[in-house]
């Protein structure tokens, strides 16, 4: 339950609107740290959704794809250029991203990823690699503004930074498969 604290915490900071607005302020800072740490805080207080509600989460994600599917659909909406500027000019739309990315991404995020095989966690992860080279490459190869509440530089600035996310999760991986993890266990 402590976890659930915390988490209940740094989503009230996170919901603080000085704080919102500074994070949506600078484009790779709202994509890459706002939306994330809401994520995780959802994640910290899946634990009280699991202790108050496990019949439900059990019966709807007894093996995990159904959880870590809805996981992948709220956040690959929330990498569009258009969601993140809706979140700051519509306040419904910011309010659906402070319910989403907690509740239906972090939450499930959670129970679902200790249900999942080795193969949906990979699945899962090379999906990722995937979604931030794309990502990349549009913010990057675009000679448009994408988003109208941001700069091009701020878009270029969040490509850059979506390639860097993306090596390091193949270095990651490379590290994963040619070094021998049995030694540091």
């Amino acid at each position: 339950m402590k976890l659930a604290k915390y988490g209940l915490v740094l989503y009230i900071f996170l919901a603080l609107p000085p704080v919102a607005n500074l994070l949506e302020s600078i484009m790779i800072v709202h994509m890459h740290m706002q939306m994330p740490l809401l994520v995780a805080s959802g994640f910290l207080m899946a634990g009280f959704f699991q202790l108050k509600f496990p019949n439900f989460l059990e019966k709807w994600n007894s093996n995990g794809i159904p959880g870590i599917i809805l996981f992948v659909i709220i956040w690959s909406y929330w990498m569009l250029p258009r969601a993140m500027d809706e979140a700051i000019t519509l306040q419904v739309v910011e309010l659906f991203k402070f319910i989403s990315l907690p509740f239906l991404a972090g939450v499930p995020l959670r129970d679902s990823w200790k249900k999942l095989s080795s193969i949906g966690k990979d699945i899962v992860y090379l999906y990722f690699i995937i979604m931030f080279i794309v990502m990349a490459w549009i913010y990057i190869g675009s000679e448009s503004q994408l988003c109208n509440n941001y700069l091009l530089v701020e878009q270029k600035t969040l490509g850059w930074g979506s390639l860097a996310i993306a090596a390091c999760m193949i270095i990651y991986l490379l590290q994963l498969i040619f070094i021998d993890q049995s030694e540091f266990e």
